[in-house]
């Protein structure tokens, strides 16, 4: 085997290596989108409370394992963009659920969603990094329409909802989306710089610290009976520090576009465990769009000379 084909191969294994580690982070998302469910239903919390012990449980965590690979001597040039990168990372999740709660969760699941891998796609043609051909415009097309289908079949936007609601329910998605395809764009070049474990920890500890602001308007409390304390956990070390983990990993290696793609398998694990685990119904339309969604991401694995980065392995 000469040297070209081993390392097409290499890149080959690799990109789907990516793939696969922003798709699982996708997935561990969509499971703790259950675990929220539980918690603001059966339990009581606030979205934004919740978010901010998961970020915390996951600082924590990623400190504890990455701390002392952080060094000030390469995070000091990246300083301000990863404070920018945390900073969004908070603020896409906080604007998606300020739309939820003026909108319900159907119409802005679906803009914060499927809007950000358009953003990213668009801005990626622009600066030459991805080639505008009719197999890109179908994977887009094929993970947009499914997981429209999965959403939009899952849940409906709540009954008699005020237009002023719609309009800032609207405005706070599209915030949304804007906010995480951003960070998408530039967390890859934290990761690569910084390395994706000692990246992941910086950043999950700047959105503990700007979710921390939100105890301004309503304090957090820590629960008080150990079901919801183990909830606060699983989302804290699975969907926090262990999802995210597995984001900067695929981010330092995918194009953006793939690794928003990627993560859409949030909402189709998060419908597929709510048919499991709590009965709910699966319809055909979910089926399709499972089936589009799923497909879109095998073909993604198809470009993979498109897909992969040449990163540079941090110092």
């Amino acid at each position: 085997m000469d040297t070209s084909t081993r390392q097409s191969n290499l890149r080959y294994s690799s990109s789907k290596m990516a793939l696969a580690a922003a798709c699982g982070a996708g997935m561990l998302w969509g499971t703790g989108a259950l675990v929220v469910n539980i918690l603001v239903a059966q339990y009581g919390f606030t979205p934004e409370s919740v978010s901010f012990w998961r970020f915390v449980i996951g600082a924590v965590v990623l400190i504890g394992i990455f701390g002392r690979r952080i060094l000030w001597s390469r995070l000091q040039p990246l300083l301000f963009t990863v404070l920018l990168a945390g900073t969004a990372m908070a603020g896409y999740v906080l604007l998606w659920f300020l739309g939820i709660e003026q909108m319900g969760a159907a119409v802005p699941t679906l803009i914060a969603l499927c809007l950000p891998p358009v953003i990213v796609t668009v801005i990626a043609v622009v600066r030459g990094q991805e080639i505008a051909d009719l197999q890109l415009l179908l994977v887009l097309t094929g993970a947009i329409v499914g997981t429209a289908l999965i959403i939009t079949q899952h849940s409906a936007m709540a009954a008699g909802v005020d237009a002023n609601n719609v309009l800032r329910g609207v405005a706070f998605s599209i915030g949304s989306a804007f906010l995480y395809a951003g960070f998408s764009m530039i967390s890859g070049r934290i990761s690569i710089a910084l390395g994706a474990g000692p990246a992941t920890a910086c950043l999950t500890v700047v959105a503990a610290a700007v979710m921390s602001l939100a105890a301004l308007f309503q304090p957090f409390t820590w629960p008080a009976e150990v079901p919801p304390q183990a909830w606060f956990l699983y989302l804290g070390v699975i969907t926090a520090a262990l999802a995210l983990l597995a984001f900067s990993w695929g981010a330092a290696r995918l194009k953006p576009t793939a690794l928003t793609v990627a993560t859409l398998l949030e909402p189709l694990t998060a419908v597929v465990l709510s048919a499991l685990l709590l009965g709910q119904h699966f319809g055909a339309l979910q089926w399709v769009g499972g089936a589009f969604l799923l497909l879109s991401i095998w073909s993604l694995g198809r470009r993979t000379s498109l897909l992969i980065r040449n990163p540079k392995p941090h110092k």
